[in-house]
Order: C-alpha cells, then structure tokens, then sequence
C-alpha cells in the first residue's frame, strides 16, 4: 500500500487505523491461544515421557532383585509396569500415526534390532520390461535396491527380500525401475502377517506383549516389547476407518443387544487403576432367518459408566436394543426412538442362584417355567419373524400369562426382605419388556449374544490386568471389534487381520467395507 491508496479525510483515516489495530489485537489474541496450547501439550508430553521413564527405572529394579528374594509381589509388579509401558509406548504410537500428516515431529524414533541373518529368505524380484517404457529402447542392467520386510507366517518367521532392479535406457539415458513395496506400517520393517499375529496373540489369544517377547525370542528373534507396542499402537490407526464401517453396520440393523464389562484403567501418576468400560453392541439377526445380514459385534470404550457413553453411542440407532436393567438406557426409551427388550436369562439366573444356594423349590419352579419359554424358542429358531411371533402368541403367550399371576401370588407368601423377593421384583418391574419378545418375531428371548462377545474381554482381563490409558482402551475396543466379528463369521481372526493389513493402505476410504468379513476373500486377500 502506498500512500495514494490512502484516503484524505482524517476521520476515514482513524476509522481505518482503528480496523487495522482491531485486526493486529486479534491476531495476537490467536497468537497468545496457540502458544498458550503448545506449552499444554509439551506439559502433558514431559509429564508422560518422565512417567514412562520413572516406570522404566522401577522396573529394572525390580528385575535386578527379581533372582534374590523372589516374591509374588514383586513379579506381579513386574507384570503390571511391563503392560502399562507397552500400553503408553502403543498410545505414542498411534497419536504419531495419527499426525504424520501434520509434518515432522520431534518425538521419539523406535529402536531397530537387525533383522536375524539365520531366517530364510524368500526372494520376490519386481523386474522390468525389456524395453523402456519412455521411448521403447533396450535397458543396461544399472544394479539393484533390495528392502527386507519381516514378516511372519503361523509356527515361523520368514523374511521378504523385495529386490528391485535398476535399469538405464541406452536411448534416452532414463532410470527405470519397479516401484517401491508398500509397508503396511510406515518406515517399519513388519508385515502384514507378522503385525496380524501380534494382534491376535493380544486380543484373541490373550497373550500380553511381554509374554510375546518371551516366545519370539525362543525362535531366536529378539523383538522388544516397546517394539511391538509401536506396531499396535500403529495397526490400531491404520484399522480405525473398518472398525468405524463395522460399528455403522451394526447400528444400521432394526435389532442390536448390549452389554458392557468392566476394564481397569491404569490412573496416571497415582500408580492405581480405575474402572473403565467395554461397551459391546452385537448385532445378529441369523435366529430370525436373516442369514443375508451377516452378524457383527462392535465395542465402545468409556472412561466410566455413565448413562451418556450408550445414549452417544446409540444415537444414530432405531430399532429394538436388548440389554438388562441398566438405568442408563432409561433416557433411550423415552425417545420412543429406541424400544427395551429384557432379557429372559438375566432373570432366569436370578432364581438358579436362589436354588443353588438353599435349594429353594419355589426357584426351581421358576427356573422349569422360563425353560418352558426356551423350549418353544429352540423349535422356531430360524424361522421368519412373522412364523416366530405366531407361535410365541399361541405357546409362549398362556405360558407367560400364567408366569405372571404365579409370580405375584408367590410375591404374596414370602418375606418382602427375601431374596426370592427380590427375584420376582426384577421381573416383575420389567415385564412389559420381557413380553416385547412375545409379539415381534425379530426380537429375542434374551441378551445373550451381547453376552457371549463379551466373554472374550473377560478372559483377556485377566491376562492384562489393566489397560495403559483410556486412548489404549478406544484401540482394545476397535481390535476387540474386528476380530468378534471375523469369530461370529466363521472367519480364523490371524488370515482376516492379515489379509485386511496387507491391503488396506491402498484401499479406497469410501469402498472400507468392501474389507468387512462377509466382503473379502481370503483366499487371495482380494474384496469381493
């Protein structure tokens, strides 16, 4: 701007100075705010970074006394640091993933063990043509640019040797040769098998990653576990866009069942672990002869289990949800959006303890009545909902109306304070939806499949102890996703994770469910 392009009244003069001040306040304002943001985040780095090393040291302690006087203490303490590192070292790794985009970063860069010269090597040469593909003339061998990925296959290790001939055009002079091999990591020398295998030894096979370490070492490959906590952490973000497709699917359904299970989440700088959840929505539609929506299961991990983490989750479902009597679902219903259907064996399993416990007649009684119920459900299992609700209305219905009035005489004859008491309340207090089943054939009898997906975190609770974070429990949660449903579709969850990691690099974002199981062939890793 030169001074022709200023104006000459005096007033338009200070009114153009006043804007220009306002701009320059509020770009310092902006100024102040991101650097305000930048010392947050370099705090809470410093402060993860001089926790994890605070670990580190405790347990190379811990390991120095280990062989003196041993105790359980000390090795379940070794345990514990060695899965809350590789749960913070994972969470480093994704948020690198997650931010290669954003341009360089100062953090931390993995350490690299040599690859083992005694592994054999399979040699895959990407050649040539004969002729230049600029001008079509003859190649003079130039060399050769050779990348090794260690890759993994069931019971071995095994190393690609990707060999990439250089060429030059003796017309033209260009350089021609194959491109370079994709990665399904970035700068990492792991392959989709071997990454495959690390994730379902963790989260199917429920073997923490320093348990891995002890195993691969066996087989003479030192692999770290701070190394492999890079590759989950790194495969939990490569994996995300399908986890996200599959938990669509599952809320694209008219019927979903939920359940959720307690995951202890270390507390940082406490040294103590708190309750965090595993929300599973299963979606299975087979026992009402809906074999053509394959069935799925998708978990959600919250920090706590506050009635707001399944009203987020559930927001964008309509239809039937099947769950017990959490009063956190309350505000679900009463959007008339979302419709309870109770579960059978939650009330069943109420009286089976009472029956146990004192061998209470009145309990069995009730315990043979709901197995009345389950007898009608395992003659039309696979029928049409239409077939279904027919026959619950004329078998099911008398026998439940007969329930009913035994119930509340029962009520009537037993201590208010009792047990038993308590049993019928649950019942009785659900009861509207506990006959949702009987008039809509979709619905079922029970919760049990969201039971059943969440039998699988129970087991590996207790292998892990706790999760590292609650950024490490979204990861579980995800993989936890991808490989139920690979379960539930008869899939073996190693050749699914695998054939997914090999190519979803190069797979269009919005074609991600062609990787869905019920979409991809396994048979050459190619998406039907």
């Amino acid at each position: 701007m030169n001074s022709t392009d200023l104006p000459n009244d005096v007033e338009a003069l200070k009114a153009e100075l006043l804007e220009r001040l306002a701009q320059i306040q509020s770009q310092q304002s902006t100024l102040v705010e991101q650097q305000t943001e930048i010392r947050s985040l370099n705090e809470q780095i410093e402060e993860r970074d001089a926790r994890l090393e605070r670990m580190k040291l405790e347990l190379e302690r811990l390991r120095r006394i280990q062989f003196g006087r041993s105790s359980e203490k000390i090795e379940t303490r070794i345990a514990q640091l060695e899965l809350a590192i590789g749960s913070l070292e994972a969470e480093e790794a994704e948020a690198i993933g997650a931010d290669k985009k954003k341009g360089p970063t100062n953090r931390r860069s993995a350490n690299r063990e040599p690859i083992p010269d005694h592994l054999p090597r399979e040699i895959i040469t990407h050649d040539n043509d004969c002729a230049c593909p600029d001008c079509g003339g003859r190649l003079d061998y130039l060399g050769e640019d050779v990348t090794e990925i260690l890759d993994y296959v069931p019971a071995s290790f095994t190393v690609k040797r990707h060999v990439r001939p250089k060429h030059r055009c003796r017309g033209c002079q260009s350089i021609v040769q194959a491109p370079a091999v994709g990665r399904p990591v970035a700068r990492s020398r792991a392959g989709a098998g071997l990454l495959a295998q690390v994730l379902t030894a963790k989260y199917a096979d429920h073997l923490p990653l320093y348990r891995q370490t002890e195993i691969y070492a066996r087989e003479g490959v030192p692999l770290s576990r701070s190394t492999l906590a890079d590759w989950v952490g790194a495969s939990a973000n490569l994996l995300r866009p399908l986890g996200d497709a599959l938990f669509h699917y599952v809320m694209a359904g008219t019927t979903v069942h939920g359940d959720d299970t307690t995951v202890p989440v270390l507390a940082p700088g406490r040294g103590k672990t708190r309750t965090g959840r595993l929300w599973a929505y299963a979606r299975d539609e087979r026992p009402a002869a809906g074999s053509d929506q394959p069935p799925a299961v998708a978990f959600r991990f919250s920090p706590d289990r506050k009635g707001k983490h399944p009203t987020q989750h559930l927001a964008g479902f309509a239809g039937t949800l099947h769950a017990d009597g959490f009063a956190g679902f309350n505000n679900l219903y009463r959007t008339g959006r979302i419709h309870e259907a109770a579960c059978w064996a939650h009330v069943r399993r109420k009286f089976h303890d009472i029956w146990k416990a004192n061998n209470s007649a009145q309990a069995k009684e009730a315990i043979d009545r709901i197995g009345a119920l389950y007898a009608i459900e395992a003659d039309i299992r696979g029928e049409r909902p239409d077939v279904r609700r027919t026959a619950r209305q004329a078998r099911a219905g008398p026998l439940l109306d007969e329930l009913k009035c035994w119930l509340d005489e029962l009520l009537t004859q037993v201590s208010a304070k009792s047990d038993l008491a308590r049993a019928i309340a649950y019942a009785r207090n659900r009861w509207d939806a506990l006959l949702r089943y009987r008039d809509h054939g979709e619905v079922e009898i029970d919760n049990n499949a969201a039971e059943r997906a969440i039998r699988s975190v129970a087991l590996g609770r207790k292998n892990y102890l706790f999760a590292g974070s609650d950024a490490g429990g979204e990861s579980a949660a995800m993989i936890y996703s991808l490989i139920g449903t690979a379960k539930l579709n008869g899939l073996d969850p190693f050749r699914y994770l695998h054939a997914v990691i090999e190519r979803i690099n190069d797979h269009p974002v919005n074609a991600v469910d062609q990787l869905l199981p019920w979409n991809i062939d396994l048979a050459d890793g190619q998406a039907d």
